[in-house]
C-alpha cells in the first residue's frame, strides 16, 4: 500500500468515527441542520472508499493497454466525490422542506451540539492533513478528499452555531432554514469538486506560474541550440507532460542535439520531479515558428 492511500484508508476510520458521532448527535436531537451533517459524513466515508479505490488503481505502472501510466483515475475518483456531494445535498433539501412543513422543538440540544463539536475538531485536523498531503504527493483523489473534508467543518460550525441559535430564540423553522442553507453550500462544493477533476481529465494546463518556470529552465539550459517553440503542458494526476520543438543549427550532429535535450531535461526534472518532457528537435533551415530564444 501506498503512502497516499494509507491516508485514504484512515480518512475511511475516521470518516466511519465522525459519521457515528454526527449520527448520534441527529440521533438525540432530531435536529434537521444536525441530519444534514450527518448525511455529509456519510459521502465522506463513501468518498474515501473511492479516493482509496482510485490511488490503488494510480499506483499500477503503465502497461500495453495504458503506456501513459494510470495516473488519471484520481480524477475519475473527485468527480464521483463530487456527484455524491451534490445527492447529498439533495437530500439535505427534501430534509429540510419537511421540518419547513412540520416543524419541531430540538431535544436535548446541548448534548447533540457537544457530540458534533468532537466531530467537528476531528475532521478540522484531518482535512489540514490531507490537503498538505494532497499538495506534497501531487495527488488530486487527497485534495478533493481534503476539501470536501473542509466544507465539511465549515457546514457543522454553521450548523451548531445554527442550532444553539434555534435553542434559544425559540424559532423553530430556523432549524430548517439553516439546513437549506448548508444544503446550498454543500451543493456549491460538489460543483467545485466536480469542475477541478474535469479540468484535469480534459488535459488543462497547469498554473501560469509553472509554465513560466518551465520556459525559464528551458532557455536558461539549452546552450548551442537556437529558440524553443509549440511549448504545451497538460495535467494527468501527479504527473505533468510536456513537450516542445528545440531549432538548433543545421550542422549540429545529433549527438551533440541530444546531449543539449538531456541537459534541458535533468535541469527541469530537478525542479519538477513529476515531470515527463518530450522534445522534438528540428534544424534551423526547417524551423516551423519562432519561440522561446535561449540565453
Amino acid at each position: 500500500m501506498t503512502r497516499t492511500e494509507r491516508f485514504a484508508a484512515a480518512s475511511m476510520v475516521l470518516g466511519g468515527a465522525v459519521l457515528l458521532l454526527k449520527g448520534a448527535a441527529w440521533w438525540v436531537t432530531g435536529s434537521a441542520a444536525l441530519y444534514s451533517d450527518a448525511l455529509e459524513s456519510i459521502v465522506n466515508v463513501a468518498g474515501s472508499a473511492v479516493a482509496l479505490w482510485a490511488l490503488h488503481l494510480a499506483a499500477k505502472p503503465a502497461d500495453a493497454n495504458h503506456p501513459y501510466g494510470h495516473d488519471k483515475a484520481e480524477f475519475f475518483a473527485a468527480v464521483i466525490e463530487g456527484v455524491m456531494i451534490v445527492v447529498a445535498a439533495l437530500s439535505i433539501f427534501k430534509e429540510a422542506y419537511e421540518t419547513w412543513r412540520n416543524p419541531a422543538a430540538i431535544a436535548a440540544p446541548w448534548l447533540g451540539i457537544g457530540i458534533s463539536f468532537v466531530a467537528t475538531g476531528i475532521n478540522a485536523v484531518w482535512s489540514w492533513v490531507l490537503l498538505r498531503a494532497g499538495r506534497q504527493h501531487r495527488s488530486p483523489a487527497l485534495r478533493a478528499d481534503g476539501r470536501h473534508l473542509l466544507s465539511d467543518v465549515v457546514t457543522s460550525v454553521g450548523v451548531t452555531l445554527g442550532v444553539v441559535l434555534t435553542v434559544l430564540s425559540g424559532v423553530l423553522l430556523l432549524d430548517a432554514v439553516l439546513a437549506a442553507l448548508v444544503a446550498v453550500y454543500v451543493l456549491w462544493s460538489g460543483a467545485q469538486v466536480i469542475r477541478a477533476s474535469v479540468a484535469g481529465l480534459m488535459d488543462e494546463a497547469p498554473e501560469q506560474s509553472t509554465i513560466d518556470q518551465v520556459r525559464s529552465i528551458v532557455a536558461t539550459h539549452a546552450e548551442g541550440a537556437l529558440e524553443a517553440h509549440d511549448l504545451r503542458m497538460r495535467q494527468a494526476g501527479r504527473l505533468a507532460f510536456l513537450q516542445f520543438h528545440l531549432v538548433v543549427p543545421g550542422s549540429m550532429t545529433v549527438a551533440a542535439s541530444h546531449d543539449i535535450c538531456d541537459r534541458i531535461e535533468a535541469a527541469l526534472k530537478a525542479a519538477l520531479p513529476h515531470l515527463i518532457v518530450i522534445i522534438h528537435v528540428e534544424p534551423e533551415a526547417k524551423a516551423k515558428a519562432h519561440g522561446v530564444p535561449v540565453l
